[in-house]
């Protein structure tokens, strides 16, 4: 989120806010709880999609939906990207800050859900969602959401696990079908874009962390088209 974005949110290496989170309490507690139980969720890389897919980008202003613990925003203000950090996490939050600290780098963080997070629209050069857990609901506003922030002439890039074909719904209550993946996001896609890339391809997979286990990845890359205006 951009500074002044709105009201209660931090600015530039500020700390991450504990109490003025906007989105779902549940998921916060969920993600919060699920973070709480381990040192160090993720591997403490950036990912390897994300590597690939920005190196010939020219740095910008750019969104990172679900940073986690942070590894893809420090990536990418080292850099030299404007980074806006985005998580539903407080726990997650404080420890990504901790690790921009130590890299000596600026992030925004931004505590709140994608959908409540009141992003002004076509701010961002790049929108990053590496393996979001967005829900889905009936009026696609996680999807809308992400396709909002891009800019003209922007990029979205959404990578996602390519699970197997035979993946239901489990005892566990994961269901793909709840979350949003890129092919809901490229079904949405008009004359506005065009998809750069939208494949399956093998995961650059990390030593440790959770989601190691998944050896391949789905990679939907769309840039918002410039179009002129024409005077009447």
């Amino acid at each position: 989120m951009t500074e002044n974005m709105a009201a209660g949110h931090p600015g530039a290496d500020a700390p991450p806010p504990t109490d003025d989170f906007l989105g779902d309490p549940v998921v916060r507690a969920e993600w919060d709880s699920r973070y709480a139980d381990r040192q160090h969720l993720w591997s403490g890389r950036p990912n390897g999609a994300l590597v690939a897919e920005a190196a010939g980008l020219a740095p910008g202003r750019v969104l990172d939906v679900g940073c986690g613990e942070g590894a893809d925003a420090v990536w990418l203000a080292r850099g030299g990207w404007d980074v806006t950090a985005l998580e539903v996490s407080g726990v997650a939050l404080e420890r990504a800050a901790g690790h921009a600290r130590n890299a000596g780098v600026t992030v925004r963080w931004v505590h709140a859900g994608l959908a409540e997070a009141m992003l002004p629209p076509a701010s961002f050069d790049l929108v990053s969602a590496q393996y979001p857990a967005l829900l889905r609901t009936p009026d696609a506003a996680a999807e809308r959401a992400l396709l909002a922030a891009v800019a003209p002439g922007g990029v979205l890039l959404l990578v996602h696990h390519a699970l197997a074909d035979d993946h239901r719904a489990n005892d566990g209550g994961f269901d793909p079908a709840d979350y949003v993946w890129p092919s809901t996001v490229a079904a949405l896609l008009d004359d506005d874009w065009e998809v750069e890339v939208d494949e399956r391809r093998p995961r650059v997979v990390p030593d440790s962390g959770a989601g190691a286990h998944h050896a391949d990845d789905l990679v939907l890359r769309a840039r918002r088209l410039r179009r002129e205006v024409l005077a009447d």
